[in-house]
C-alpha cells in the first residue's frame, strides 16, 4: 500500500524548518515517503548542464592528495563534461559578475575555506546549474548517469547517531524500521546536481546570505552555509510542495556511493584547513 505524502508533510507547522528537531523529523519523513514513490520516467534531454564544478581555496597550493581526487573525475570529459575548479579569487570574481553587492559582501564574510566553498556552490549551481562535488571526493563506479535521468535536484541524505558519534550507514538510512531516537536526519550539500534556477538552491543562497550579513562574527559553518542551511531550505520547499499538492522536484540519492565517495585520509584534514579543527578561543 502506498502511503499518502500530503498529511505526513503538511502536519509540520509553517516555520518548522528553523527548529532542529522538527527539521530532522521532516527529513526522516521525506526518506520514508520516497520508498513508496514511483520514480518519474527518464527525461530524454535533461536540462542539467554537463558541467562538473569544484572548489579549492588556493589554486597554486592544491595538496598532491587532493589533486589525485580531482584527477579521478577527468574521465567525465570523454562523456562531454566541462570540468572547472574555482578558488578564492575566481569564485569572488564569478560572484561579483553574476550577483549583486549583498552576495559579494556575504562571500567576503566567509572566514574559512569550507564556508567559502559552501557559499560559492550555492551561487554557481543556482545561477548556472550543473554538478558540484567536493574536492575530496573521488569517483568510484562512475555511474554519473544516475544523476542525469531527469531535471530534479539530486541530494545525498545523511543520518548522524548522537550516542555513538558516528554516521549511520547509507543502507540503514533507507530501512523503514530504523530507530529515530538519538539520531539527526539531514541532507548534505555535496553533491549538488540541478538545473539553473532551482528554488531550493535560490532559497538556500538567500538564507545563507542573510545569515552572513546579519551575524557579527559568523562562526557556525554547518548552520550558516553548510548542510544545516541547505536542509532548512529543502524542508521549507518540500512542505510548500506538499501543501500545494505538487510532485517533488528533488530526489534523495540512494546510491551516491556508486558515483563517488569521500577520501578521508587526506593531509589537510590534520590542520586548520579542516574546519573541524578550528579553535574559536
Amino acid at each position: 500500500m502506498v502511503r499518502s505524502p500530503g498529511p505526513t508533510l503538511t502536519r509540520f507547522p509553517a516555520g518548522f524548518h528553523e527548529d532542529d528537531q522538527l527539521r530532522s523529523q521532516f527529513v526522516r519523513s521525506l526518506i520514508l515517503q520516497q520508498l513508496d514513490e514511483v520514480a518519474p520516467s527518464p527525461t530524454e534531454l535533461p536540462n542539467i548542464p554537463k558541467v562538473l564544478v569544484r572548489f579549492w581555496d588556493d589554486a597554486q597550493r592544491v595538496p598532491a592528495d587532493v589533486r589525485e581526487c580531482l584527477r579521478s573525475w577527468d574521465v567525465l570529459r570523454e562523456a562531454g563534461f566541462e570540468i572547472v575548479t574555482y578558488d578564492d579569487v575566481s569564485a569572488a570574481a564569478y560572484i561579483a559578475e553574476t550577483f549583486g553587492p549583498q552576495q559579494v559582501a556575504a562571500f567576503a564574510r566567509c572566514h574559512h575555506p569550507a564556508m567559502r566553498s559552501d557559499y560559492f556552490r550555492l551561487c554557481y549551481v543556482s545561477a548556472c546549474g550543473g554538478f558540484y562535488v567536493d574536492a575530496d571526493d573521488v569517483m568510484t563506479e562512475g555511474l554519473w548517469s544516475l544523476l542525469y535521468d531527469d531535471d530534479r535536484l539530486k541530494l545525498q541524505p545523511l543520518c548522524y547517531d548522537v550516542p555513538s558519534g558516528m554516521m549511520v550507514r547509507t543502507q540503514e538510512l533507507w530501512n523503514p524500521d530504523l530507530l529515530e531516537a538519538g539520531r539527526i536526519f539531514y541532507v548534505n550539500n555535496n553533491p549538488l546536481v540541478a538545473p539553473a534556477g532551482h528554488p531550493v538552491l535560490r532559497r538556500a543562497l538567500d538564507r545563507a546570505t542573510a545569515a552572513l550579513l546579519k551575524a557579527i562574527n559568523p562562526r557556525d559553518i554547518q548552520s550558516t552555509t553548510g548542510p544545516g542551511n541547505f536542509t532548512a531550505a529543502l524542508a521549507a520547499h518540500a512542505r510548500e510542495l506538499a501543501c500545494a499538492g505538487l510532485p517533488r522536484d528533488f530526489e534523495l540519492l540512494k546510491s551516491w556511493d556508486l558515483v563517488a565517495e569521500t577520501r578521508w585520509e587526506l593531509s589537510y584534514r590534520a590542520d586548520e584547513r579542516n574546519w573541524r579543527n578550528i579553535d574559536w578561543n
